[in-house]
């Protein structure tokens, strides 16, 4: 039977080494993107030859990019997605032992030969790359003398290993969890990076409220918190510890971009706890600028919780307008309280930026409201005690309702 002809990888051509200039990181990141589309199309229908193109992407990768301005971050965050979806296709490719050593040689080198580095993400994974317990001990036999010798040596200062990562994650699933606990102890600074696979050792030999105590006592001076939270909470979750994990780590380790997306993430890890007990933990994390999380609590269907919110601190002022705008006719009472409040905050000088128009929409949509419930004298009284009232923006806000304030 004749043998399935290779692709011919597209993306080779386009990953030459030095093939994107200083100016061009937008269209390197859509070039990484389109590997990662092409690779992953061959790797349904053929996971060894997806596998195989994966390598040749990543081994070509850094040579292609190294000269494109980065300074923006986009293309580091592209290239960190592929390697997230590629890797996996190599880790799972039924691969032999002669081929999988090969790949991981090739690996390496493209790893060794990355200066600056964007490939980076490979050491951090290199046990789950080697597939199996055998593979990752043998790497680790190669690595750990290296890093033993760097680690408890006696000259001052900062000592770096080329691939402590790495051995320390082949540790790890090599299931050689002392040995990397020792290693450890022979790094004299805290930090996190490293202290982490001391975490997994410990949480793997069921020593948990150790390795939650190591967890506590790990982050250096630039370690961000989130990232211990984030491990203390798997454990406790791993443990069935569902209530000690959302009292103790839920908030710090489940922290978004935003503050919506930020609640949505930790309802949805613990559907137990009620939205309202999550909404109220949350603001009582961020004093005084409890007006934050008011989009959450709308969203939610908290509308006495979030017009509250509205009301104790400064909330944006556009995200008050659309909700005013959307809750209307369905909930005017909201309605009503949301657009004062808007008009409140843009008074007292909140808000970025802020237009005429963005002040008359307040008014606008209260006003629908305050005639649906029949208050509208109440509401253009109400309206101007606010904008009375002495603030930066108060005389922004009375020139923009002067015309519906006095026709």
């Amino acid at each position: 039977m004749n043998k399935p002809s290779k692709p011919k990888w597209e993306f080779s051509a386009r990953f030459r080494a030095r093939a994107f200039g200083g100016r061009s990181s937008r269209l390197a990141c859509q070039r990484v993107k389109e590997a990662v589309s092409e690779i992953s199309t061959v790797a349904r229908k053929d996971p060894m030859l997806g596998a195989e193109g994966a390598i040749r992407f990543i081994e070509k990768l850094s040579p292609a990019i190294e000269e494109v301005d980065s300074s923006s971050g986009a293309l580091g965050t592209a290239v960190n997605r592929a390697l997230d979806a590629l890797i996996p296709l190599i880790v799972e490719a039924p691969a032999d032992p002669a081929t999988r050593d090969a790949w991981l040689e090739r690996l390496w080198d493209a790893f060794m030969a990355d200066e600056i580095p964007y490939i980076e993400a490979l050491e951090d994974r290199w046990g789950e790359l080697c597939a199996s317990p055998e593979v990752a001990s043998r790497w680790a036999d190669e690595l750990s003398p290296g890093l033993r010798a760097c680690w408890s040596g006696t000259s001052p200062g900062f000592r770096y290993f080329k691939g402590s990562t790495a051995c320390l994650s082949a540790l790890l699933v090599a299931g050689r969890h002392q040995e990397l606990l020792d290693l450890l102890s022979l790094y004299k600074h805290s930090f996190w990076s490293y202290r982490r696979y001391g975490v997994k050792a410990l949480a793997a030999m069921g020593r948990k409220g150790e390795a939650i105590k190591y967890a506590r006592e790990s982050p250096g001076l630039n370690d961000h918190p989130q990232a211990v939270a984030e491990a203390c909470e798997e454990i406790l979750l791993s443990s069935g510890m569902r209530e000690e994990a959302y009292r103790q780590y839920a908030i710090m380790a489940n922290r978004k971009t935003t503050h919506v997306a930020t609640f949505k993430a930790i309802a949805k890890k613990y559907p137990e706890q009620t939205p309202e007990t999550i909404l109220r933990d949350l603001v009582a994390s961020t004093p005084r600028d409890e007006g934050k999380w008011f989009a959450a609590a709308k969203d939610a269907g908290l509308l006495d919780l979030a017009l509250d919110l509205a009301r104790r601190s400064g909330a944006d002022p556009r995200t008050l307008n659309r909700a005013a705008r959307d809750f209307a006719a369905k909930e005017p009472r909201f309605s009503l309280g949301v657009a004062l409040a808007s008009i409140e905050w843009m008074a007292l000088g909140y808000g970025y930026e802020i237009t005429h128009g963005d002040v008359i929409m307040a008014y606008d949509e209260g006003l629908k409201a305050a005639q649906l419930l029949g208050v509208e004298a109440q509401m253009k009284q109400a309206v101007g005690d606010l904008i009375g009232k002495t603030g930066p923006g108060g005389t922004f806000v009375r020139s923009a309702l002067d015309y519906r304030l006095n026709r």
